[in-house]
């Protein structure tokens, strides 16, 4: 089954900034350019939360990994953290002397990191919302950081066209990605840790490794990718453009799967829950939407399959850096109509098997992901150097 359109919120009273779901699914938080922040019960008939406190524009929000707090960034230069109760309370951390653009915590809940006009990237402590360090070699905006699944890397996105990569402990950029020609709008890490993906205003999508630095996909657009999000199964990947459209590439072809048609005007932000079964977008239209991911449960199981299958590289995984996406197109759906009532009960059945496969996958990516399994040629080689020794000495 293709994706289709589940709920639509409206409410906010301009662009829609930034969207996230929390652990359990039943709340959706959106900020918007409007200064709140809206929690959305994922519930039928429940009311959303209107929090209002950020004096401009809010820029970023994520759920905590427990989903006990919402953080967010703003244009009034703070961040603050809420309690996603009917009482909206927050407390407040004057972060940065410019905007911020970019809130994100890391996997245990404990560390928060930001991003901001100000050209730094700071580390902050949630529970005391003690600032510990920042990380200053940009030359220009940082649009977005993020920390690694293991909370050892944090990588950052900038208007100076470069994706930075850096140790949390030592405080070093390890590493600059320079390959873009544009702004980088978004970036972050793939589930298993070992490779990120960055969207850019030269309407791009790269996926580089993190352990070789080297460029792993190219995915060429037609409009400027303002945000985008792994599925997280590791295997897709979502992003919002300029031209309005939502698109799933996927990752293990190396193609464009659907193409998403939803919003008037650019689709500003977008993100999946976090068992991937929905993934929720944001526009300029002042609209958030809730799709439901409805991939094919089979192509579950074909990832199954690929993830059991012995790990050989035949060089085809290495073409997939420069493809063009478009030329793959394979199916664009227009936004799905109503339903009947069985077709969404056979939906929510789906729905409930695709989680339960979706859990079994997630311990099946930690341990073994996709990308770790496309060996470098170098590895391949000394797997045959002591497959032929092993031979030699079995001969002898």
């Amino acid at each position: 089954e293709d994706p289709s359109l589940e709920r639509h919120f409206k409410g906010h009273k301009d662009a829609i900034t930034s969207v996230d779901f929390s652990l359990n699914k039943k709340q959706l938080a959106s900020g918007s350019m409007d200064s709140c922040l809206m929690i959305w019960s994922m519930r039928p008939q429940m009311r959303a939360y209107r929090f209002v406190g950020h004096k401009d524009a809010v820029m970023c929000v994520q759920f905590s990994p427990s989903g006990h707090l919402v953080a967010s960034g703003s244009r009034d230069k703070t961040v603050r953290l809420w309690v996603p109760s009917v009482k909206g309370e927050s407390t407040v951390f004057k972060a940065h002397t410019a905007t911020v653009r970019s809130v994100h915590f890391s996997s245990d809940g404990q560390s928060l990191v930001t991003a901001s006009d100000d050209k730094t990237v700071k580390v902050w402590t949630v529970h005391r919302q003690k600032f510990l360090f920042s990380l200053s070699q940009h030359i220009n905006w940082v649009r977005c950081a993020r920390f690694s699944p293991d909370g050892r890397l944090i990588v950052s996105a900038s208007d100076d066209k470069t994706v930075k990569l850096w140790d949390k402990t030592s405080r070093e950029c390890i590493h600059s990605f320079c390959e873009h020609g544009g702004f980088v709008n978004h970036v972050d890490f793939h589930p298993s840790g070992t490779c990120i993906a960055a969207a850019g205003t030269d309407n791009t999508v790269k996926v580089w490794d993190v352990r070789m630095n080297r460029l792993l996909q190219h995915y060429q657009g037609n409009a400027v990718v303002n945000s985008l999000s792994f599925h997280p199964s590791g295997n897709y990947l979502v992003t919002a453009s300029n031209d309005s459209t939502l698109k799933i590439l996927d990752l293990l072809e190396g193609r464009l799967l659907y193409t998403l048609h939803g919003h008037q005007g650019p689709a500003t932000c977008v993100a999946f829950s976090r068992a991937g079964d929905l993934f929720a977008s944001g526009g300029s239209d002042e609209q958030v939407m809730v799709w439901k991911t409805n991939f094919d449960a089979a192509d579950y199981g074909d990832i199954l399959k690929t993830q059991k299958s012995d790990t050989t590289v035949d060089g085809t995984h290495h073409t997939l850096v420069e493809m063009d996406c478009g030329v793959h197109l394979k199916k664009t759906k227009p936004q799905d109509s109503g339903r009947n009532h069985a077709q969404q009960e056979e939906e929510t059945s789906l729905a409930n098997t695709l989680e339960h496969i979706m859990g079994q996958l997630d311990v099946l990516t930690q341990t073994v992901s996709i990308l770790e399994q496309r060996l470098t040629l170098t590895e391949d080689k000394l797997k045959e150097c002591l497959e032929n020794q092993q031979k030699i000495i079995q001969n002898k």
